[in-house]
């Protein structure tokens, strides 16, 4: 990855201030620990030696949240009110944060589950230029945490299943308690589809696509007893999510490669990992079209020849193939040149067909003529094949269309 660029900051027209941070803190029906919980980070952010406010994003409260909210802004100079008329914090963070003129942008829970103590590291490094993001981790050496047994373990197989999915490399993506520089908000940002718990994934996956820095800091963080979020539905939706943004990054239909080199950070690491998630997405693709053409197989067979079966098997799993590839793992949408692609997957069928006759001949030259021992062989052969299939697609197939 490319080194950092310098930061000058965001520039304020003459005779104005611009404002260093701002805290943006979510809330859904939070009418009872709302005003506290604003006192405090007020109370943090006086005693640091940037300028500051804090904005409370209601996501459609039924309650009172709303009145709380809006006596805390006519009370306090440095608190605004954000009114959302659909729930979902990615949601509220997306219109908060590129609504702001602030410099660096954060957010934090309502319970202020982490110690406010973690705030200055946190955002030091964005300030400076170091990085481009921070996020507080639960995970890291030297947190210190505490919150019962099943939410540490739901914590831990989640970041786990990240790292194997999506190639994550950072600890912990759900701490609610994280910053970004304003620029990159910018940018990443419009990339982000998720408008509830899985923003906080995406726009992490994403930011690290892009070849950004990802600054961590161990935190204290004590688990709320009282916390409304459903860990079942919640696991479902991250589930889904994780499978959308693995397909969007495999097709190539999100241009973090653009983002890195609009910011600077374009190197041959940004975007990385495309190779080994079409790989992944072609495999899947592979193992269902193989089983297919199994099941074919022994369908045509009873009727026809092994020869003329495979070719029917072929033929068909082949179609399917090419067009989920297509879509899938290539990225190629619409219908232009999807007649070219299919033939030019015909031609890669065709030397298939001609690896998979052979192995049968060989079979049958060798007196073997079971139908068990013919679908071993074919689908075997048809595993060297698909190899090639890869490679010709990647480098012939799909080449120019991409």
């Amino acid at each position: 990855m490319t080194a950092a660029q310098p930061w000058e900051g965001p520039r304020a027209e003459v005779g104005t201030e611009v404002t260093m941070l701002e805290v943006v803190i979510p809330v859904y029906n939070e009418e009872r620990d709302l005003e506290a919980s604003v006192e405090r980070v007020l109370d943090h952010l006086g005693r640091m030696p940037w300028s500051s406010r804090v904005t409370i994003a209601d996501n459609a409260s039924t309650d009172g949240t709303a009145v709380v909210a809006r006596r805390l802004a006519h009370t306090y100079a440095d608190v605004r009110v954000v009114h959302l008329a659909e729930k979902g914090r990615g949601r509220a963070l997306k219109k908060a944060w590129l609504g702001s003129d602030a410099a660096v942008l954060v957010y934090m829970d309502v319970d202020l589950s982490t110690d406010l103590n973690a705030l200055l590291p946190l955002v030091a490094p964005l300030i400076s230029g170091h990085s481009d993001l921070a996020i507080g981790s639960r995970l890291g050496h030297g947190s210190r945490v505490d919150r019962g047994p099943k939410r540490e373990l739901i914590s831990r197989c989640y970041n786990l299943l990240l790292r194997g999915a999506l190639r994550a490399r950072f600890s912990d993506a759900q701490c609610g308690f994280k910053a970004i520089r304003a620029d990159v908000a910018r940018e990443v940002l419009p990339l982000v589809e998720d408008d509830a718990w899985f923003f906080d994934t995406e726009l992490l996956v994403l930011a690290e696509r892009a070849g950004l820095r990802i600054h961590e800091v161990p935190v204290d963080w004590v688990d709320d007893p009282d916390s409304t979020v459903d860990i079942v539905r919640t696991a479902v939706d991250d589930l889904r999510g994780i499978a959308r943004l693995g397909r969007g990054l495999v097709s190539g239909r999100l241009p973090v490669a653009d983002v890195a080199e609009r910011l600077g950070r374009a190197s041959a690491d940004a975007g990385g990992g495309r190779l080994g998630l079409q790989l992944a997405m072609f495999a899947l693709v592979g193992v269902a079209s193989t089983v297919a053409y199994a099941v074919l197989y022994l369908l045509l067979r009873g009727p026809f020849s092994a020869f003329t079966a495979n070719l029917l098997a072929l033929v068909v799993t082949t179609l399917a193939n090419t067009a989920a590839n297509r879509r899938l793992t290539f990225g190629v949408r619409g219908r232009r040149h999807a007649v070219r692609h299919q033939v030019r997957g015909l031609v890669v069928f065709g030397i298939g067909l001609g690896v998979t006759s052979g192995a049968l001949w060989l079979l049958h030259a060798g007196g073997h003529t079971h139908h068990g021992a013919e679908v071993v062989v074919l689908t075997v052969a048809n595993l060297v094949v698909t190899v090639m299939r890869f490679v010709a697609m990647r480098a012939w197939v799909f080449h120019r269309d991409r």
